[in-house]
């Protein structure tokens, strides 16, 4: 179960890295001016939801790992 916890932080930390960097934190200090509000389009899109779906994951198993013990 370990095993598998540690392969999807790793995808999780890469899939985060692949996103948009523009989007990032630069925005909460204002460094981008540019819009609000960007809608996600193709690869960008999958990998967003991807990074979601794999997080959810992640949780679940930490938290079944945690009860089962």
């Amino acid at each position: 179960m370990a095993i598998i916890q540690i392969i999807l932080a790793v995808i999780i930390v890469a899939l985060i890295l692949l996103q948009e960097r523009s989007s990032g934190m630069s925005g909460l200090f204002g460094g981008s001016g540019e819009g609000f509000y960007q809608a996600r389009r193709g690869m960008e899109k999958i990998i967003f939801y991807a990074t979601i779906g794999l997080s959810v994951l992640f949780v679940v198993l930490a938290v079944w790992q945690l009860v089962a013990h």
